[in-house]
């Protein structure tokens, strides 16, 4: 069987077509002009310029459909921009643009702006270009002081909140590596979560002890000792049931596919419900949730 050579999506080349000759899809409503996005993206094609090109489509001579990029057109507009970059579109479907937008994650603006000023860059410049205060640039550079390399390289890749950084730092390396791990083994990375976690931290485990053992005190020893056990136990039974999730709702959906046709012959089912009545009534009670019909028939439409 041959197979067919992929057809490339966009031509190799990068063009600078006049504004005026392209069309807009939609137009960017006032919801998009007072929005943050909009505002940090003015700025930026202010004092950097445009970097990424616009996606157009050729429709004939002078005449390109706008498939992306709609608000970087609408903002080189109102700048007075008379001509931009474009990437020309071999198809006129404008589906798949930004389906998924993957948002950068703390770690790597951090690792991303430590470079940028590496480059010469001033704080002052990276803050006006993102439209953001320049105390911001600073903490976002000082993201990582106090956090040890191996807590980071468990968070690399995770949507963790800037300010679950600030509570690490209360914490000695190792509790900070037992953190991270907890965090990914529950799929959250918010401050509650990470409060919670310091809040049953041992005094031992903590940086700044003296001060901290006063605001994170509980009522008693064995509470605050009872509490951390069972955070212990719950995490632990969390990751356990997280390695095994898949495999169970398979079997489970392998198994209730099965009795729900086994049931279907009268004489199994009479004679079930004959000798045996409490199994019986129990597959019927567990045939009858939703959820489980609904994973057998969405198995079945597969």
């Amino acid at each position: 069987m041959s197979i067919s050579a992929i057809k490339a999506a966009f031509e190799n080349q990068i063009v600078v077509l006049p504004l005026d000759i392209i069309a807009p899809v939609r137009d960017a409503t006032k919801r998009y002009r007072y929005a943050e996005f909009y505002k940090q993206l003015e700025a930026s094609l202010k004092h950097v310029g445009l970097i990424e090109p616009l996606v157009v489509y050729p429709r004939g001579p002078a005449d390109y459909l706008l498939l992306d990029g709609h608000v970087r057109f609408e903002i080189l507009k109102s700048m007075g921009v008379k001509e931009a970059k474009c990437l020309l579109s071999t198809d006129d479907e404008a589906y798949t643009y930004n389906r998924h937008v993957n948002h950068i994650p703390p770690i790597a603006q951090h690792l991303m702006l430590l470079e940028a000023l590496k480059t010469g860059l001033t704080e002052e410049r990276i803050a006006a270009a993102l439209n953001i205060s320049v105390e911001a640039i600073r903490i976002k550079r000082d993201l990582l002081n106090g956090i040890c390399p191996e807590a980071v390289q468990i968070l690399m890749n995770k949507q963790v909140s800037p300010k679950v950084f600030h509570i690490l730092r209360k914490m000695k390396p190792v509790r900070q590596i037992e953190t991270a791990e907890h965090m990914v083994a529950g799929g959250t990375y918010t401050v509650p979560f990470a409060q919670a976690l310091l809040a049953v931290t041992k005094p031992e485990m903590l940086e700044c002890h003296a001060a901290s053992s006063k605001k994170l005190q509980a009522t008693s020893t064995a509470a605050r000792s009872m509490l951390q056990e069972e955070n212990e136990n719950l995490l632990r039974d969390l990751k356990a049931v997280e390695d095994s999730y898949g495999t169970d709702v398979l079997t489970l959906t392998v198994a209730c596919g099965y009795l729900d046709r086994l049931l279907k012959n009268v004489k199994i089912e009479r004679y079930l419900a004959r000798n045996h009545a409490d199994i019986f009534q129990t597959i019927q009670t567990l045939l009858s949730d939703r959820g489980v019909r609904s994973a057998i028939s969405a198995s079945g439409n597969r």
